[in-house]
């Protein structure tokens, strides 16, 4: 389902010099697969993650999701496959502090505009799910980290995406709040979606349900 061949991705960080965020990174994740890439901090985890998700472009080699190359579509065409295919979880949330849970998990959805009837099914069976339907009114700031990372996957999930990009997501729980949500990932896999998870947190490592561990060390995957 993803594939990543040959891909390079360099940023110059002043004139006349460039470095490696991943360089000659091949890479097949097949559909409904969940797979972990485990390295430390500026590994390259996340840059694999933003290519897969469009949100950059690989300075060569290509990025291919469903057979379709990816890494060569124009910014509309990019956030229009974001919009339908990808699903996000990040390290910090990305709510909005004064919306309400409702509001912060319909975000993904407003701009394809969806019937108000499927968008009020669609709300309850995330909010349901996820454990924070309780929580509807309250505003994301006076959320605690664990409801505030529900939200965050609940609205990951809105959009019923085939990809789910999970960026050190435990970075700011607990260990039982970790747990918590590494058991709803588990949940989401059993869904057959595809998910991707860029953590150096152990207790992602030797999951029953992770089908593979793939460490990345100074942009390059080790085998």
């Amino acid at each position: 389902m993803i594939e990543l061949k040959n891909v390079t991705k360099t940023y110059e960080v002043r004139k006349g010099e460039s470095v490696h965020a991943i360089e000659n990174v091949n890479l097949a994740i097949g559909e409904g697969e969940l797979v972990v890439l485990k390295g430390a901090s500026g590994s390259g985890k996340s840059t694999v993650l933003s290519l897969v998700a469009a949100l950059s472009k690989p300075t060569s080699g290509e990025v291919l999701v469903d057979g379709k190359q990816i890494s060569k579509l124009s910014d509309d065409f990019a956030s229009l496959y974001r919009r339908e295919n990808i699903g996000f979880i990040f390290q910090r949330y990305n709510l909005l502090p004064n919306l309400s849970v409702e509001e912060n998990i319909l975000l993904p959805l407003i701009p394809s505009n969806p019937d108000s009837k499927e968008i009020g099914v669609r709300l309850e069976e995330v909010m349901e799910r996820f454990h924070i339907a309780h929580k509807r009114h309250q505003k994301a700031k006076n959320l605690s980290g664990g409801e505030q990372q529900r939200v965050a996957i609940a609205r990951a999930n809105i959009n019923m995406p085939k990809i789910i990009l999970a960026d050190e997501p435990t970075a700011n729980l607990d260990a039982n709040l970790s747990r918590h949500f590494i058991e709803m990932l588990g949940e989401l896999k059993s869904a057959n979606t595809t998910i991707i998870v860029a953590t150096h947190d152990p207790l992602f490592f030797g999951l029953s349900f992770v089908d593979r561990e793939i460490e990345i060390h100074k942009g390059t995957i080790l085998v």
